[in-house]
């Protein structure tokens, strides 16, 4: 998933960030908010009023039962209009209808929490956040231009000319900044529960995750055994030779084959040694991901900068996606994009381990190219994690990945 979020772009240098399309989405999407708001707030307060009304005639009742599933159509739209800010869609949360016809959906619908909570969105949405999102276009937008159009009236207000020319270039930033907020908590209140999505899907989710564990204690069986089996035992024959090579006639046939001998077993000791690191790094099990990372960029050629902060241990699923998350990255930086330094920077926010890794190379990472960007998404997905990736032409590289601890 190559974008980037409406923060991460905030935090961009302002020449790439004013020459990006965040501003104009920002402005579509709370533009569109604030209409479509208003508009859903005319039609309910109308459609309750009628509702009340006519409750005795019958017809009151459709209405007011109209107006319980309202937040149906609402959160579809407000699903699509998310996709302005976040490409990533919300699915649907409503199942398919337990009966046949409109009594089988409307059964089907009032059983389920999803069209409480989304009526709930709706409430909150028509009470507070469409004039919200129109206040702070008004500040943003409206501000700067009255403040422009006052010398008209009074010649000697031409100060506040200044004023409004310096709010102009804070007026993307304060639209992105709420944009990104508004568009976060309608992700946070339209997102599926895990008990929505359908029992197969559940179970679905569970395999993976059983695959997963199963597989990094595979990984963690093997990097064990090389560890403290054949690597010992090249050890130990290293050893040996040495002391045979103390046996021998200085300068000898035998001494250099025994010196040949070796340096072989030495090479082969450290290949077996970098071969169980890539498997599962011994410090991952034994230390977790702060000593692990910082193992690994200790060995990097590209001088990384690492800033890793957690209060306790994430799962183990969990360390070892973030681990070969970083791995890759690191690689890829190496190899690709001709990057003189790197930052790795890891934090627990909730039960949420967010991870970002960022480069100053030429950009353009691919995932389609064969970069081993495919696989990393996959392995963040398998542990039902997010990946972002965000890497212009020129540069900067940037992998963000948000992976739930539980």
């Amino acid at each position: 998933m190559q974008h980037s979020t409406a923060w991460r772009a905030v935090a961009q240098s302002p020449w790439k960030f004013l020459t990006s399309a965040w501003p104009w989405r920002s402005f579509l999407y709370l533009l569109s908010g604030a209409l479509f708001g208003a508009l859903v707030l005319t039609v309910l307060v109308a459609a309750t009023l009628a509702g009340v009304v006519f409750l005795i005639a019958g017809v009151g009742a459709l209405l007011l039962l109209g107006v319980s599933l309202s937040g149906i159509l609402v959160s579809r739209v407000e699903r699509r209009r998310l996709l302005l800010m976040d490409p990533d869609p919300i699915p649907d949360p409503h199942r398919p209808p337990a009966g046949p016809g409109p009594r089988g959906w409307l059964a089907t619908r009032l059983r389920e929490p999803a069209t409480w909570r989304e009526l709930g969105f709706t409430a909150a949405s028509s009470a507070a956040m469409w004039w919200m999102d129109a206040l702070v276009l008004g500040l943003s937008l409206g501000v700067p231009v009255l403040l422009a159009t006052s010398p008209v009236d009074d010649p000697d207000a031409w100060p506040l000319v200044v004023v409004a020319v310096l709010l102009v270039p804070a007026a993307p930033y304060t639209l992105t900044v709420w944009a990104g907020a508004r568009a976060a908590m309608t992700r946070a209140i339209l997102a599926p529960r895990d008990g929505e999505l359908g029992g197969q899907l559940t179970e679905v989710r569970a395999s993976r995750a059983r695959l997963v564990g199963s597989f990094d204690a595979e990984r963690r069986r093997i990097e064990r055994d090389l560890h403290d089996g054949a690597q010992q035992r090249l050890v130990s024959l290293n050893v040996l030779l040495g002391l045979a090579r103390l046996d021998a006639e200085p300068h000898s046939s035998v001494a250099r084959q025994l010196d040949a001998a070796q340096e072989q077993v030495t090479l082969a000791v450290e290949e077996l040694r970098e071969l169980s690191r890539g498997v599962h790094p011994k410090a991952l099990t034994d230390h977790g991901l702060p000593e692990a990372v910082g193992n690994l960029t200790a060995r990097s050629a590209l001088p990384v900068t690492v800033d890793i902060l957690l209060p306790y241990r994430p799962p183990a699923v969990v360390e070892s996606a973030a681990y070969f998350v970083v791995a890759e990255s690191l690689a890829n930086a190496t190899k690709h994009s001709a990057a003189t330094r790197a930052e790795v920077h890891a934090r627990l926010h909730a039960d949420v381990l967010t991870l970002s890794i960022t480069d100053n190379g030429v950009g353009g990472a691919d995932p389609a190219a064969g970069t081993g960007l495919t696989g990393l998404a996959d392995r963040i997905a398998a542990a039902d994690g997010r990946l972002r990736i965000s890497s212009p032409a020129g540069g900067p590289t940037l992998l963000h990945a948000e992976i739930p601890c539980r």
